[in-house]
């Protein structure tokens, strides 16, 4: 198997950890990238990784980034639910700038390292909300459906120089982003933190449990492979059907 260099957005925890142990484990350099300093370093220890703290909300800094990674994960996130009469513009701003301006130049920045060796692989880790709606996450909803054109973009681009770009689509995954929002969807909705997760987040999934990280990293391990070389320009659905309806 050949040794690529994975970059992983948000990997100090949650998902983006996942996937950075699975890339190691697999025999990948991997960098964890993160504003969390102290997470990043952490997980890069764990794995015998490179920890590069960085707030990719500040999106100026990257208009002259060039990287050489082979993989590029974007991952990084975060979550706001209000009412879109409520919703802070600035919060609003912030999720665009980190979720989809921030992957936009992370994207331009590996091209020319991807398309000189002619090969590279970009996963763009989506959310079932990428592809459906759901009242109150006015900010997260817009910018994960930005993403997917973003992404299918790149894919088209990219596919005369061997690199493709999915996204891959989960629904509620047992993360920190997930459990911070019990409380904001408890007051949002008027109801009791015990019941937001029967009521809230898995209603509309046939499947009645949470997605768990390393699910997650195993679909992005399969499409950061030689093996999926035929896979570019798609949304993988992991969300327990919720989409199927």
């Amino acid at each position: 198997m050949t040794t690529r260099t994975v970059l992983v957005t948000g990997a100090a925890s949650g998902i983006g950890e996942a996937v950075a142990q699975r890339a190691a484990q697999d025999g990948h350099r991997v960098i964890v990238a993160d504003r969390d300093g102290e997470g990043a370093e952490r997980v890069a220890a764990d794995i015998g990784g490179e920890a590069w703290v960085v707030d990719l909300s500040e999106t100026e800094a990257l208009d002259d980034l060039q990287l050489e990674c082979d993989v590029l994960v974007n991952n990084a996130g975060i979550q706001r639910v209000a009412p879109i009469q409520e919703f802070v513009p600035e919060d609003f701003r912030l999720i665009q700038r980190l979720m989809l301006e921030s992957p936009f130049l992370l994207i331009r920045a590996a091209l020319p390292h991807m398309y000189a060796q002619g090969w590279g692989r970009i996963v763009n880790i989506s959310s079932a909300h990428g592809l459906r709606a759901s009242e109150f996450k006015s900010a997260y909803v817009a910018a994960k459906h930005g993403l997917e054109g973003l992404s299918k973009v790149a894919a088209l681009e990219g596919a005369p120089h061997g690199v493709t770009s999915n996204c891959l689509n989960p629904g509620y995954v047992r993360t920190p982003l997930i459990e911070a929002q019990i409380a904001d969807q408890a007051r949002t909705h008027g109801i009791p933190e015990a019941e937001v997760m029967a009521k809230i987040m898995l209603t509309r999934s046939p499947v009645k449990r949470l997605i768990e990280p390393a699910e997650v990293a195993a679909l992005a391990a399969f499409l950061m492979s030689d093996d999926a070389g035929m896979a570019t320009g798609a949304s993988y659905t992991m969300d327990g059907g919720w989409t199927a309806q």
